[in-house]
């Protein structure tokens, strides 16, 4: 049986991306997690006409009815999870004002699905990684959480106080998720895809498939991979 990967908010962009090389270039059955049925179902059918043996599975990380569903339905069809990309996200709307006039629903906003339902999914699929024999759970996070680079300057004044805070908070769990896999096969890192032209970052100057080649690396690590670090393209990155 080839090994499982399911892959959040995989409809499009990187996301899908992440799904399409896991599943060409390293033999994974790939889930294609969705909130949208029909989106979903037709990322999935796009990566079969590709010959990739893909999957829809619908969830939504910020309603835990639909977490608790798809764990169920992946435990019933495959028994076990050898990786999950938690790679949904958002930016959301007001998120470019001043930070100290940045509106607290806008935090909570962007947190409900950055931090905490990236917490559900991992939370409720955990007994279905330690299934695997070495499963790998690979947060995407960004630069844009790195406090060191905020700090000494290296990201200037580009300041989107929620989503920074959320990705520099996905770091931290990333490390604690870790810490619990310690002395383990099973590892946990988060990734900085770049800047990659999304729909979320339209002047992005990467391609999808440079954006998702970092998750696929840590994905697919060996025994001896990295635990607990923070990276992109190959190089760590400053917490």
């Amino acid at each position: 049986m080839s090994k499982v990967a399911l892959i959040t908010g995989a409809n499009k962009g990187i996301g899908l991306e992440t799904a399409r090389q896991l599943g060409r270039d390293h033999g994974f059955t790939v889930l294609i997690g969705a909130r949208d049925e029909k989106r979903g179902q037709d990322a999935a059918d796009t990566l079969k006409g590709e010959g990739l043996d893909a999957h829809f599975v619908q969830i939504d990380p910020t309603d835990a009815d639909s977490v608790a569903a798809a764990a169920k339905q992946v435990e019933e069809k495959f028994g076990k999870l050898d990786v999950l990309v938690n790679n949904a996200g958002t930016m959301v709307d007001g998120d470019f004002a001043p930070p100290a006039q940045v509106a607290t629903q806008v935090l909570r906003d962007t947190f409900d699905i950055n931090v905490f339902g990236l917490h559900e999914v991992t939370r409720v699929f955990w007994p279905l990684l330690e299934k695997s024999d070495a499963a790998r759970l690979v947060n995407v996070s960004s630069g844009l959480g790195s406090l060191t680079w905020h700090s000494d300057g290296t990201l200037a004044d580009y300041k989107v106080t929620a989503y920074d805070a959320s990705k520099a908070a996905v770091n931290m769990l990333t490390t604690h998720y870790a810490h619990q896999w310690k002395d383990t096969p099973h590892r946990a890192n988060t990734i900085h895809p770049g800047s990659v032209k999304t729909d979320l970052n339209a002047n992005g100057d990467l391609t999808v498939e440079e954006g998702a080649k970092t998750s696929v690396d840590l994905a697919t690590i060996g025994a001896d991979g990295p635990n607990g670090g923070f990276f992109h393209l190959g190089n760590t990155l400053p917490w």
